[in-house]
């Protein structure tokens, strides 16, 4: 009986997968192979022309070759991209929006400036939930270790940082545009400083909380990642 495997190696050359991968690739064509030779067989072909036939398929096999490549790293990017960028993305913001709905319900109470004049439709004030910017480094800090154990560069660490922000920079992006267009005087007055209040109390500075949770963290375990390169 003709070693499968070992035709298969022969013929596949190294595939550019780990050793593990590779054995299972080689191991599952085998299986095909010999399925395939037990069929001719079993069709009343003379053994000879069974093994010609079937080792005839295995020709057939670059091009499997290649479509195995192909689909293996397409799937370990996408691993990687869940891991590094994804996952810690999801769960800052998870863990983001959960603290700020507590805080919401439970208290305590947000700290509210002064108004700037004395119609507060012209100048609205500012809000901000100083309890949950207390509690954002930490959840950057989260977002960049879980990234950066992951093997996520700093442009993927610092996405998932800032990751809860984005939905808030995204609605005062749409915001302004939308102030610009109103003509209206008493409109314009009131859509500009609360856009402006608002950028400062959801994005800036949750952004400012979450970097400097992250920055650190990131640092840290870079760092602590190298030397572990270094000393094996």
């Amino acid at each position: 009986m003709r070693d499968w495997q070992k035709l298969v190696r022969e013929r596949l050359g190294e595939l550019e997968l780990n050793a593990a991968e590779r054995e299972e690739v080689c191991a599952e064509l085998a299986d095909h192979l010999e399925d395939d030779y037990l069929s001719l067989l079993g069709q009343g072909i003379p053994e000879p022309a069974a093994m010609r036939l079937t080792s005839e398929h295995i020709d057939d096999c670059r091009d499997l070759k290649a479509k195995i490549e192909f689909a293996r790293k397409k799937e370990s990017f996408m691993n990687k991209r869940v891991s590094q960028f994804w996952f810690p993305a999801f769960l800052t913001l998870l863990l983001a929006m959960t603290v700020l709905m507590v805080i919401e319900e439970i208290g305590p109470k947000p700290w509210v400036s002064a108004a700037w004049s004395k119609s507060p439709r012209m100048v609205p004030v500012l809000v901000v939930y100083l309890c949950w910017l207390v509690t954002l480094p930490f959840i950057g800090g989260l977002g960049a270790y879980l990234s950066s154990r992951a093997g996520g560069r700093a442009r993927a660490a610092f996405a998932a940082v800032v990751f809860p922000i984005l939905p808030y920079f995204a609605f005062f992006a749409v915001g302004l545009p939308v102030a610009l267009l109103l003509d209206d005087h008493v409109a314009h007055n009131i859509m500009i400083p609360a856009f402006f209040t608002g950028l400062a109390a959801w994005v800036i500075l949750p952004g400012i909380a979450l970097i400097a949770g992250g920055l650190p963290v990131r640092y840290f375990t870079r760092r602590g990642g190298s030397r572990r390169v270094a000393s094996s």
